[in-house]
């Protein structure tokens, strides 16, 4: 079950990225680290997370919120299983979240990812 798609964006700097997604946009801020994330106040499922230009390489354009660590698991087993290109491994990260990144059949690439017990829910 998708929980959430998350759209991400590079931006200047946080400052700035912050003033417009909130200030010209309404955006709420919802976390600051490991990168500024933004949410909806009316349906925090609507988000956004903002990167400093060439922090991740690749950089995801979207992420997949799919609920469950095992989802996760599911997905990436699947990737495999279709030997879709995997850019980032399998990986739990410090701030609670399971994720991977593949990348889709037009070379997107894609941030799947669930939340661990324990974990953040901003990204």
């Amino acid at each position: 079950m998708i929980k959430r798609i998350i759209a991400y964006v590079e931006g200047p700097d946080d400052a700035a990225a912050r003033d417009f997604y909130v200030n010209v946009l309404g955006l709420d801020v919802a976390m600051e680290d490991p990168v500024l994330g933004l949410r909806s106040g009316d349906d925090p499922a609507a988000q956004v997370l903002v990167l400093q230009p060439g922090s991740t390489d690749p950089v995801p354009r979207w992420g997949i919120d799919l609920g469950t660590p095992e989802a996760v698991d599911t997905a990436h087993a699947e990737a495999v299983r279709r030997e879709l290109r995997v850019v980032y491994p399998l990986t739990e990260e410090s701030w609670g979240v399971r994720r991977f990144f593949v990348e889709d059949l037009g070379g997107n690439v894609v941030n799947v990812l669930a939340h661990v017990a324990g974990g953040s829910r901003a990204e």
